[in-house]
Parts: C-alpha cells; structure tokens; sequence
C-alpha cells in the first residue's frame, strides 16, 4: 500500500487576460480541515468573484469539487483532474478567481484552473509515503560494516544508531521488502539475526535511506 500527498501549504498564481487565478494546496485528513481552510481562504479573498474547489482523502475514499458559481465543469473537474492526474491524496485545492473584466469562454476557464492548480503541485513538496515496518537490529562492531553495506539496497529509512556496547539500529522498511531483507540477513548472520518488529504504519520513502 502506498499513497502520495505533500508535506506543506504553498501557493501559485496565474494571470489570464487580466483575471487573476490564485491556487492553494494544502494537505488534510478530514473533510472538517477541508471546510476549515476554505473558509479561512474565503475570508482572506472575500473580495474574489469565485473560490473553486477540489478535494481527495484516504478515508472512504472521499473526493469532492465545486466549481462555485463558475459554468458547470470548468472549474472544478479541471482542479479536480490535476490532482487524480499526479495521484495526490489527503489534499485540498482551492483556486481563488479575482475576474479581470474579460469574459474567457468555458475552454478559457478550465485551461486557466487546471493550470493554476498545476503550477501549484509543481511547487509543491511531495511525499511518497508506502506501509512500512519498524525494525531494530543488533549486532556487533564485526558484523556492522556488512550490514550497512547490505542495508541501502532496501531502500531503508535510518531512525536511529547507536554504537554503546553492541551497534544497534532502528530502520523502516517498506514491507514488499520484508521478507526478502530478513531472509538477506539470515545468510549473513549464518543464522537468525538479532532482528525485532517494532511497528507497522507508512513511512515517506522519498527522503534518502541509510
């Protein structure tokens, strides 16, 4: 199991024939976080014609638009399809139009919002977060070299070392590759590894391992 969101708020604008489009994304976990932001977001820009939306969270597999008095499908969806497009999840987009005076047709507003809500993904930073188990191991100083030599081709997460009278590690690793690192580190023990299962839950595997 896997899933990716970001791990903070950011903004982009966009200007289309002096409309301006502002796009804010931010993570969330639950529709009242959602609702919260908006109206915080409605309340800064209370002077903006339209506050279109998007949402997609984990839980129920919730997914939610609203175009906000704009044409039917030209605002929403479009927000809503750059997030399915970059398969981000747990997350929230409101693009805030302030209308410039110009009308810009039902073409001219979805490419405006989809492409607000794309600058704002592209400046987002993203996290790939898959399940994962905690593990410790301990070993001696003889056997540390080969096992951090072994280690980053699991694509670990590092938690902790520490190196008192034996060396020992606290890691994450995805669980696709469980059975494959203990079965690694059963050959190189000769035997069963002084390994322990800590807790299982997801990780963001896109920061650098061990």
């Amino acid at each position: 199991m896997e899933y990716c969101t970001i791990a903070a708020a950011c903004e982009a604008s966009i200007t289309e024939k002096r409309s301006e489009f502002i796009a804010q994304l931010f993570p969330i976990a639950t529709v009242e976080a959602f609702t919260e932001k908006l109206e915080e977001i409605r309340a800064k820009h209370h002077k903006a014609r339209h506050h279109v939306w998007a949402y997609r969270l984990r839980a129920d597999g919730a997914t939610r638009y609203s175009d906000d008095g704009e044409p039917q499908g030209t605002g929403g969806v479009p927000v809503l399809g750059v997030l399915q497009k970059n398969e981000l999840t747990d997350i929230g987009c409101v693009v805030t139009r302030y209308f410039g005076g110009v009308l810009l047709g039902a073409s001219g507003l979805t490419r405006a919002y989809s492409s607000a809500a794309a600058l704002a993904v592209q400046n987002a930073p993203i996290q790939h977060f898959c399940e994962a188990m905690q593990l410790r191991l301990q070993m001696d100083y003889g056997m540390y070299g080969k096992v951090s030599y072994v280690l980053p081709e699991y694509e670990i997460l590092e938690r902790s070392s520490d190196f008192g009278e034996n060396v020992t590690l606290e890691f994450d690793v995805k669980t696709e590759h469980y059975e494959r690192l203990t079965a690694r580190l059963t050959d190189l023990f000769n035997g069963t590894p002084n390994l322990e299962h800590l807790d299982t839950h997801f990780a963001d595997f896109g920061k650098s391992g061990l």
